[in-house]
């Protein structure tokens, strides 16, 4: 496939080194200079010097063979400029990141037919929706939602004090019990693998597991995990996606309070969120924040534009008596160093946004997909076509991708968690987890 990328920003950047490492044909417009130095030395692609919002400059990128067109500056103007151009030049596939909310609220659907582009996406609203579901959880890194959430992809960090640390996944088979999960891999220093029954556990691994959401509850009581909803949420950062958290969490009836300390922002908050405290002081300011019951919080969450802050932040509020923190991390580095400080989870804005342009992109029905940052995976939802090659056979005979495993399989209104007995039918929706090199493989297994 032939795509071309305008903005080789954190977003552009890991776009086009996903898609080319997947052997599609990338074609990256970047203005910078050092972008676009940067992104020579480390990405396979054809890289073109100049404004996305020029036709000459485009069609140097090869826009006239596009079959998908992707824009993502940090300008509105120029993405939809690009865009619109895109579609003169009958792109049949485009996409548009817009950080103005209004693009995406009420009509925004219509707003993107009108203008011929396929999809809006802005980071904010995507990052406020991952930030809300991982709160909602009492130890999540990671979660994602498939089937139309009836089937959770969780990454779990194993302490010392968890029942799992030292057993092998064929006993955690046996505990488990009628409560079926498959843990689909586990994550120690710098390696993820799919694991096999004779692997333990350790204490600082990450496992990934996939579970039906109506067993969640007792799975949660076997790793150990206190259930106790986020009812006391401390939001540092009133900016745009603090905003959206503050508002979902609020509208969900968690006590929620917001720290920043403009106060224009403050008061641009208040008088639109009526059931929202907001703190017009700094993070520093211990003794406000324990008059203001910090102690007692259940979920700090560190939103600002500073990836440091929001790391430090969080580990001051963890040490002050929070039960859980978590951060907006752009940086890669300091995203895979954070969770060993201590952060319970880090969000990061380009791999929430990059995976769900990407899944626009696969070649197989991929209804949903996640990404996994610490190893490059992939969680994605394929529909299993009629062919007879892979369906009404059992799952222990098929040739699946050795990189790769099934989760979850839903069938009508029922969800599976698989064993090596059981099939695909034709329709059903698998959910898989995939590591790098193998994602090619599992889409040409369901294609």
């Amino acid at each position: 496939m032939k795509v071309i990328i305008v903005g080789a920003g954190e977003v552009g950047f890991h776009i086009a080194g996903h898609l080319a490492d997947q052997g599609h044909d990338i074609a990256v417009v970047e203005r910078n200079p050092e972008k676009h130095r940067v992104l020579r030395e480390k990405v396979n692609a054809l890289l073109v010097l100049g404004n996305g919002s020029s036709a000459a400059t485009l069609e140097e990128a090869g826009v006239t063979n596009a079959d998908l067109f992707i824009a993502v500056t940090n300008q509105d103007e120029v993405n939809l400029v690009a865009c619109l151009l895109a579609r003169e030049y009958k792109v049949p596939r485009i996409i548009a990141r817009v950080k103005t909310l209004e693009y995406i609220r009420g009509d925004g659907k219509l707003n993107a037919e009108k203008l011929g582009i396929d999809m809006f996406i802005n980071s904010d609203a995507v990052v406020a929706e991952e930030i809300c579901k991982i709160a909602g959880h009492p130890a999540a890194s990671e979660m994602a939602e498939f089937a139309a959430g009836e089937v959770l992809f969780i990454g779990l960090q194993v302490s010392s004090l968890n029942p799992v640390a030292g057993v092998t996944l064929a006993e955690l088979g046996e505990i488990w019990g009628i409560y079926r999960l498959v843990v689909v891999a586990i994550a120690r220093g710098d390696k993820t693998i799919i694991p096999r029954g004779e692997d333990v556990i350790q204490a600082g691994d990450t496992i990934y597991y996939v579970c039906k959401r109506s067993d969640l509850s007792s799975i949660d009581y076997l790793f150990g995990l206190e259930k106790k909803e986020a009812k006391n949420v401390f939001i540092l950062g009133g900016g745009r996606v603090g905003y959206l958290v503050a508002r979902e969490l609020a509208q969900n009836g968690s006590h929620v309070k917001v720290i920043d300390r403009n106060p224009n922002q403050c008061r641009l908050i208040a008088s639109d969120l009526d059931n929202v405290l907001i703190l017009n002081t700094d993070a520093t300011d211990v003794d406000t924040l324990e008059n203001e019951g910090i102690r007692d919080g259940d979920v700090f969450i560190a939103v600002t534009e500073d990836d440091q802050a929001n790391i430090l932040f969080s580990l001051l509020a963890k040490q002050r008596g929070v039960r859980r923190a978590i951060a907006l991390v752009n940086h890669p580095v300091l995203l895979n160093l954070a969770p060993s400080l201590g952060v319970d989870a880090c969000i990061s804005p380009r791999l929430a946004t990059a995976g769900e342009i990407i899944r626009y992109v696969r070649k197989g029905e991929v209804l949903s997909l996640a990404m996994v940052e610490r190893s490059g995976a992939e969680v994605a939802e394929f529909i299993v076509p009629s062919s007879g090659r892979i369906v009404r056979k059992p799952l222990r005979e098929l040739d699946f991708p050795s990189g790769a495993i099934i989760g979850a399989v839903v069938r009508g209104e029922e969800v599976l968690i698989p064993g090596g007995g059981d099939h695909l039918e034709p329709g059903d929706h698998a959910v898989v987890f995939s590591l790098p090199g193998s994602i090619n493989q599992v889409e040409k297994f369901f294609s």
